[in-house]
């Protein structure tokens, strides 16, 4: 999270400076790339969504939990009960405070249009409301970017959609297991052409061009960011059919943490001052993202099964734990934060390393304060209930 903050930081900083040549010579750095291949984050939120959807459906339907959703019901009735079940209770669980921020946006950019000295960066005073409903569908990424409310916030439409093809996945796999497979190898295989074939027609190339140049044709459409997912539900399943036990040689751990490091490390730095032919770029932003989320498999499998190490106590460590808990709401608020910040300046940023870090520590910290509040206030609340009206809680309050 705190790389997404980041890169959005960064954004923010460079729009509203006044010596945008030191722009050029901070993005020239080898260190750089960190941050505009920071679209690999959002690919990590990815993976992990699919990886948990998977792992907690099979290992919650193994344990007949499912089965309280659909008594009475048989076939392809039960499965959709299920999906329909768990459908409602992620939509209710993310609207509650996603529909506040909006809100919040919404009001905020409107007074900053007429009272900042700063244009918006995006004409969310308009969008958010003429086309708010698409936010609350979940929709928003089928439509021209420059008609979305909360640019930010196409990363919720394209999960949501996942977890929706995923979900059917998921439940065609309880009784239909190789068709579930082929259904999910062909969903990945024609997202990477689709993928491939938008670069290569629009001449993308990843080491030159804006990471968000074709925010519109590739950086935000559902179906060229459904890899990552795939993968981790793929890596879920694993996890489950092994109960997260899986015995190997040493050699065959240290081989796969190499491999896992070079794979991540040459996606994220591969590309420095690289040119690639229209092909070969092509094909880079097509498997990009897939690659990455190989590379976090390796972590989550060795982490998963005992062969962590050091990497495995450092994600473990209970102090991250509350952070975790409030991740969704940091980063629904963090852009706002970041934005109020900057639409209150009575003059532009002045561009230097240690304004870009001062400032990034700050919007961390702040961002996380205010997600533990919206957290507790609208998130934490409708869990509750949730929890209350579950099969499980209903039956313990009628004994």
């Amino acid at each position: 999270m705190a790389w997404v903050i980041l890169g959005h930081t960064c954004i923010i900083v460079f729009k509203y400076s006044d010596n945008m040549e030191y722009r050029k010579v901070v993005e020239k750095r080898f260190l750089f790339q960190t941050i505009t291949n920071g679209a690999f984050s959002v690919d990590t939120f990815f993976f992990m969504g699919g990886l948990l959807v998977s792992f907690l459906y099979f290992r919650t339907n193994a344990k007949g939990d499912l089965k309280k959703l659909t008594q009475g019901t048989r076939g392809i009735v039960a499965g959709s009960l299920k999906f329909i079940g768990l459908l409602l209770y992620r939509f209710c669980r993310l609207t509650t405070p996603y529909m506040f921020v909006l809100g919040v946006v919404e009001v905020s950019m409107k007074y900053f249009y007429t009272n900042s000295v700063f244009e918006p960066p995006t004409a969310d005073h308009y969008n958010c409301p003429n086309y708010w409903w698409r936010n609350l569908l979940y929709i928003n990424t089928w439509f021209p970017v420059e008609q979305m409310c909360m640019l930010w916030s196409w990363y919720l439409a394209d999960d949501t959609q996942f977890y929706i093809v995923g979900g059917v996945i998921l439940v065609l796999a309880t009784n239909h297991f190789k068709i579930a497979a082929c259904a999910l190898v062909g969903l990945l295989v024609s997202s990477w052409a689709t993928t491939g074939y938008i670069a290569l027609v629009n001449n993308h190339m990843p080491s030159l061009d804006d990471p968000l140049a074709l925010f519109d044709k590739i950086y935000d459409k559902p179906w060229t960011r459904l890899g990552p997912y795939l993968i981790g539900m793929s890596v879920g399943y694993f996890l489950f059919k092994t109960d997260c036990k899986v015995k190997m040689s040493k050699t065959t751990v240290i081989v796969g943490w190499l491999l896992s490091s070079a794979c991540l490390l040459s996606l994220l730095y591969g590309l420095y001052e690289a040119e690639l032919a229209p092909v070969t770029a092509a094909a880079y932003s097509s498997l990009s993202h897939s690659a990455w989320a190989l590379g976090l498999s390796w972590i989550v499998i060795a982490c998963s099964t005992g062969y962590g190490g050091y990497v495995n106590k450092i994600l473990s460590w209970p102090l991250l734990y509350p952070f975790s808990r409030v991740t969704y709401c940091s980063y629904l608020v963090h852009p706002l934060v970041i934005r109020l910040t900057a639409m209150n300046l009575d003059s532009p940023f002045h561009l230097g390393k240690d304004i870009m870090m001062i400032t990034f520590l700050g919007q961390l910290v702040l961002s996380y304060v205010l997600s533990f509040v919206v957290s507790l206030a609208f998130e934490a609340p409708v869990v509750s209930m949730l929890k209350i009206f579950s099969p499980k809680k209903r039956k313990r309050i009628i004994q």
